[in-house]
C-alpha cells in the first residue's frame, strides 16, 4: 500500500520525526518545562520573602512564646507585698531558713514595665541555696535577676559570730 502512495520516503521520514517529537513533547516535555517554570517561579518567590522577620505567621509564633515566657515572671505588683513575699517566707521556713529584711520598695528601681524587689534571707548554706532552687522553680513571683552570699560578722560584748546572708533581687513584670 505503501509503494502505491507517489510521495518519496524522505518525506515520510520527515513527516513521521515531526509526528513523534510532538507527541514525546505531548507525553514528557511539556510536563518537565511546567515543572522547570514552577520550579524558577518558587525560586523566586523564596529569594524574595528570605527575610523572617516580614513574615507574619513567624512573628506571630514569636510573639506568643515570648507572651508565654514573660508570664512565668509576671505578677501582680499590688499583691506582691502580702500574698507573695507570705509565700516566700513559708518557702524559707520550711528550710529554716529567715526571711530577714524585706525593705521598702526603692523607685530607683522601677520602670515602665519591670519592678525590681530586694529579699534578704538568713541561715546556713545548704538551706540558703534549697531555698535559692525553690525561688526559682516557682511560678508567679518573678524572676531572680541577682544573687549573693555575705558573710556578716556580728560583735556582742565579748561575743563574736558570724552570719550568712543571701541577698535576692527579684525582677516582677507590672
Amino acid at each position: 500500500m505503501l509503494k502505491n502512495i507517489p510521495i518519496k520516503k524522505e518525506y515520510l521520514l520527515v513527516a513521521g520525526t515531526i509526528i513523534a517529537v510532538l507527541i514525546c513533547y505531548q507525553l514528557a516535555f511539556k510536563k518537565t518545562i511546567m515543572a522547570w517554570q514552577l520550579n524558577k517561579q518558587l525560586n523566586t518567590q523564596l529569594t524574595q520573602a528570605s527575610d523572617l522577620n516580614v513574615q507574619p505567621a513567624y512573628l506571630e509564633r514569636k510573639s506568643a512564646n515570648l507572651s508565654k515566657i514573660t508570664a512565668l515572671y509576671k505578677t501582680d505588683t499590688t499583691a506582691f507585698r502580702s500574698n507573695v513575699i507570705s509565700n516566700i517566707a513559708g518557702i524559707a521556713e520550711k528550710e529554716n531558713v529567715k526571711l530577714s529584711e524585706v525593705p521598702l520598695q526603692d523607685p530607683s528601681f522601677h520602670t515602665d514595665k519591670f519592678i525590681i524587689q530586694k529579699l534578704d534571707f538568713e541561715g546556713d548554706f545548704f538551706s540558703l541555696t534549697k531555698v535559692l532552687k525553690q525561688l526559682q522553680s516557682t511560678p508567679q513571683i518573678g524572676m531572680l535577676r541577682s544573687v549573693s552570699y555575705k558573710s556578716i560578722g556580728i560583735r556582742s560584748n565579748s561575743d563574736e559570730s558570724k552570719k550568712l546572708v543571701l541577698e535576692v533581687y527579684l525582677e516582677l513584670v507590672k
